[in-house]
């Protein structure tokens, strides 16, 4: 049998380092050269080409490309047909979903979109605005926006759709949101044909697999303690353990081993209270990856 490859696009942008960092996690060194669209990946099963997330979803639909990552905005505003594989709670500021909304100048009339009948509204994300104000039942002008969109109001536009984390950049430009439109996380998503394939279906879900491990592993820090028998229901009851913890005896029949998985948040509120309660040899190690 002829060997096969995996073509997976990469976004280019402000995904691209938190991207690579994952898959490194995950256990894929990928290198970024700067006169090339063809990021080098360790998996010889593996080609990568470097895409705009905008443009994402589109590639993967027409199988240009096998896979790829690329917001849930991105696919809504393309319409694409792909498989969503996996959520991928991460972004360039928190793991916190991505927000499009509807802003326009703190000291506009306007509060609801209602009001923007035959206004003008300046976005990125044309199809996604059209089909929210049509489903609003509002006529108003809809311009791409090349960038630079908060600086548009109220000179170039009456309104704009804009995506924002934390809401830092509306407010500097003196900006109010007048509503929601979308929430939006990172996806990685297949072509559905390619996702048909055995081999790139078992690759995918192995990649996959691996990039979930990780993002569940962030925050988290195993403990683990010997613990006397006598002592032990009152440790248990200490433990806010992701699962039930695991309890294993001892060569002394007076002990056991207890160990855990927590919030590293927790951590150093719990240890002094664990040692207050009779626990000895309290290790703290990191989590990597964790699998449900």
């Amino acid at each position: 049998m002829s060997r096969q490859t995996l073509n997976l696009g990469i976004p280019a942008g402000s995904l691209q380092n938190a991207t690579a960092q994952l898959f490194e996690r995950a256990g894929f060194h990928i290198t970024f050269s700067s006169r090339s669209y063809y990021p080098t990946i360790d998996d010889p099963d593996i080609e990568c080409l470097l895409i705009r997330a905008q443009e994402m979803a589109r590639y993967v639909e027409q199988g240009i490309l096998d896979a790829g990552i690329t917001g849930h905005d991105w696919i809504q505003e393309t319409g694409a047909d792909v498989v969503e594989i996996c959520e991928l709670l991460f972004s360039k500021v928190s793991r916190r979903p991505v927000r499009w909304v509807l802003c326009v100048p703190e000291d506009s009339s306007v509060q609801s979109v209602k009001d923007l009948e035959g206004q003008r509204i300046a976005t990125e994300a044309v199809g996604l605005t059209k089909r929210y104000l049509q489903k609003h039942g509002v006529q108003a002008t809809v311009e791409f926006s090349w960038g630079a969109t908060e600086v548009k109001p109220p000179k170039l536009a009456d309104a704009i759709v804009e995506v924002t984390e934390t809401g830092s950049s509306l407010r500097a430009n003196h900006l109010r949101i007048v509503d929601e439109i979308l929430q939006s996380t990172t996806r990685f998503i297949a072509n559905p044909q390619s996702y048909t394939n055995p081999w790139i279906k078992e690759k995918l879900d192995g990649i996959a697999l691996m990039l979930q491990a990780c993002l569940n592993a962030e925050g988290k820090v195993g403990l683990m303690m010997n613990v006397r028998r006598s002592d032990l229901d009152k440790i248990l009851s200490l433990l806010p353990a992701l699962q039930k913890p695991t309890i294993s005896s001892l060569s002394d029949p007076d002990w056991y081993d207890v160990n855990t998985i927590l919030e590293e948040s927790v951590v150093r509120s719990i240890i002094p209270r664990l040692k207050s309660a009779g626990a000895k040899g309290i290790v703290e190690y990191t989590i990597s990856k964790l699998i449900d």
